[in-house]
């Protein structure tokens, strides 16, 4: 029977593995002077796999391989091996001291596909926390008290699983810890494939993180609604994503396909933070004088005003949503004021900033929530609660009101710009549906969610010219 502990829920703390982000590897001995590369972990896997192992090995080798892979370089980071001795890297790529990583290597198909399916898993003595440190050696050149790789084949030539292949080498008393949490990166692997009829969370997640992907890559249907029914349409989508990136074309979600969509997405979203606009960090002042080239980034939000306002008026110009306060937004800002017959002081005074507002009001209250195209908003450091005016109350309100297009149970609000029970009552809505504390208040942490959530949603709606299917999604 194969031991196995299955992990869902993060416990913060020392008393819970967390499989990271990220992982730094030392290109050298530990007090060897060598550069430091900083990589996903998955990829570090496969990286290290690829370097070890033979592509063409059975599976069960490949896995049990993996798993002592994992487990290595899970051991390393939790127990900070290095890091507590004050080095600034969580491993070496020495095989001395750890395991084989080549930097710029290429990765075997066969072993990539192993990875995206076990990365996650690792082995532990019973009764422990720790991964263990599960050493191993090629078992013909060189011999240690572990693992012997070439062993792991025979092995699995004799009808060996990965579980029996790592009792033999490492003792009866080990155990697998399968589907550990990964750091901050989403909901873990649901534990049991997705496929046609089911429906909850996870297929919430499924649809908006393909959807996010199929802006890159438009041979992915979109998905319309988003409303956690894994119906014929996701699995269209699922199928084309597993063409994609060559993965068996089932239209079901494993493990492997999950893990594979979860990492396309990170690195498609991490694209679009690299390339989205808008950042207020702070309450516009009451006078905010446009003068010289330094970038700030509070005044995106009145950039982002005016590039509203010139769709509706030829004579105000755009302007790049940058922070800087140069001639430009200056411009701009002075054929505003002359627009609105306002003293031309190229000065974001109380008058113009008031104008400003309640012209913007006017325009986005007429259009439905999936036409309008809010920046992405880093938290001003202010907490929104009952009773709260200003820019920050609308931006939050017409965020939710566009995200409750999708999620029903939040209530729709109107964006005016107070904190109204209404609103109040849609912030602890979207509180409950993402597991936050559902005190009604926006802080740091529910700002920055309910941005993850439109930005997603928002960003994952756009279809690419010809994209199936045909019909325009909103916003594209």
């Amino acid at each position: 029977m194969i031991e196995v502990i299955k992990m869902s829920i993060s416990i913060p703390g020392l008393t819970t593995v967390t499989i990271p982000e990220n992982i730094t590897v030392h290109l050298g001995a530990p007090d060897e002077p060598a550069a430091n590369v900083t990589l996903p972990f998955i990829d570090y896997v496969k990286n290290v796999a690829s370097s070890e192992l033979y592509p063409t090995w059975p599976e069960e080798a490949l896995r049990a391989n993996i798993y002592a892979i994992v487990s290595i370089a899970l051991n390393r980071v939790f127990t900070e091996w290095y890091r507590s001795q004050g080095y600034n890297f969580d491993i070496t790529n020495s095989t001395q001291y750890d395991q084989s990583f080549v930097n710029n290597r290429g990765i075997f198909d066969s072993i990539s596909n192993n990875v995206d399916e076990i990365f996650n898993d690792y082995v532990v003595r019973q009764g422990q926390i720790e991964p263990l440190y599960a050493t191993y050696c090629d078992g013909r050149v060189s011999l240690c008290e572990g693992m012997y790789q070439w062993g792991t084949v025979a092995l699995a030539n004799e009808g060996y699983i990965p579980y029996d292949i790592l009792k033999y080498y490492y003792g009866d008393n080990i155990n697998i810890v399968e589907n550990a949490p990964v750091g901050s990166l989403l909901v873990t692997y649901p534990g049991t494939p997705l496929k046609l009829q089911n429906s909850g969370s996870h297929v919430y997640l499924l649809q908006t993180m393909l959807n996010v992907i199929s802006v890159n890559f438009p041979a992915i249907p979109k998905i319309y609604p988003v409303d956690g029914v894994f119906n014929s349409p996701t699995e269209s989508a699922v199928k084309e994503f597993q063409k994609i990136f060559n993965l068996t074309p089932t239209g079901i979600v494993d493990k492997g396909t999950w893990n594979k969509i979860r990492n396309i997405y990170v690195s498609v979203r991490k694209l679009a933070e690299l390339t989205s606009q808008g950042v207020l960090t702070s309450e516009i002042p009451s006078k905010l004088p446009l003068e010289g080239g330094a970038v700030v980034p509070r005044v995106q939000l009145v950039q982002y005003f005016l590039n509203v306002l010139s769709a509706y008026y030829d004579t105000i110009p755009t302007v790049d949503i940058d922070g800087i306060l140069g001639p430009n937004t200056r411009k701009s800002l002075i054929e505003f004021q002359k627009t609105m017959q306002l003293p031309v002081t190229g000065i974001l005074d109380d008058q113009t900033w008031t104008t400003m507002y309640n012209s913007i009001m006017g325009i986005l209250k007429t259009l439905p929530p999936s036409a309008i195209a809010l920046p992405s908003l880093i938290y001003p450091n202010i907490v929104y609660s009952i009773s709260s005016e200003g820019p920050g109350v609308y931006v939050i309100q017409q965020y939710l009101t566009y995200i409750s297009t999708f999620i029903t149970d939040i209530p729709q609000v109107v964006p005016n710009g107070k904190f109204s029970p209404s609103t109040q009552a849609a912030v602890i809505a979207f509180q409950k549906h993402f597991g936050l504390t559902p005190d009604g208040i926006v802080g740091k942490t529910t700002w920055d969610k309910i941005v993850e959530v439109y930005r997603d949603l928002k960003f994952g709606e756009r279809r690419t010219a010809g994209q199936f299917p045909g019909a325009e999604l909103g916003g594209a």
